[in-house]
């Protein structure tokens, strides 16, 4: 009997040390796990703090971005103002071009007169809109039947050109915005 509880004892031990091992690499598994989960909270956290620096730069930048906009709106609200006076100048100027009955030293006058103005006005240069000008009254020979109503009809050539400068006026817009920004 003594022997059989010696062995129990002995088998009993041998089970009770392979749970305590096994109780072991439970616990280092879980303390490394643990370990593991503050590294990655911590990569986490600082991934989080670079990203909020980052949208914090962001928006900054946007500010900035929108700021030099502003500027420019002004810019773009004079130049397409300045289109408007110069729309409605040639469709006067193509309206004496189709008359039959307008003398033709008064559209000369009137083409004198928007030339001076590109040259002179900043915007106008900006746009190099004196070119332009030059290419209307050399080539848009265009007029609709002499029965029209309509003078918007007239003037193929300017219509093409006022579009473009629009266009222009758009694009110069962004570039500069571009340009302030990359140079601050």
């Amino acid at each position: 009997m003594i022997s059989e509880n010696r062995r129990a004892v002995a088998q009993l031990s041998l089970e009770l040390e392979k749970e305590q091992n096994r109780t072991t690499s439970y616990r280092e598994a879980l303390i490394s796990q643990g370990r593991k989960l503050v590294e990655e909270k911590k990569l986490l956290e600082q991934e989080r703090a670079q990203v909020m620096q980052e949208k914090r730069q962001m928006q900054s930048l946007r500010g900035v971005y929108m700021s030099y906009l502003e500027k420019e709106e002004d810019w773009q609200r004079r130049a397409r103002l300045l289109l408007k006076e110069f729309e409605a100048a040639l469709t006067e100027r193509r309206n004496i071009y189709c008359s039959l009955i307008l003398p033709r030293n008064k559209r000369l006058e009137r083409e004198k007169n928007l030339l001076v103005r590109a040259s002179v006005d900043p915007v106008a240069a900006d746009l190099e809109m004196v070119a332009g000008l030059t290419d209307i009254f050399k080539h848009d020979t265009y007029c609709s039947d002499v029965w029209n109503t309509n003078k918007r009809q007239n003037g193929r050539l300017m219509c093409l050109y006022l579009r473009y400068w629009e266009l222009i006026v758009e694009l110069k817009k962004f570039k500069r915005v571009e340009k302030a920004i990359l140079e601050k």
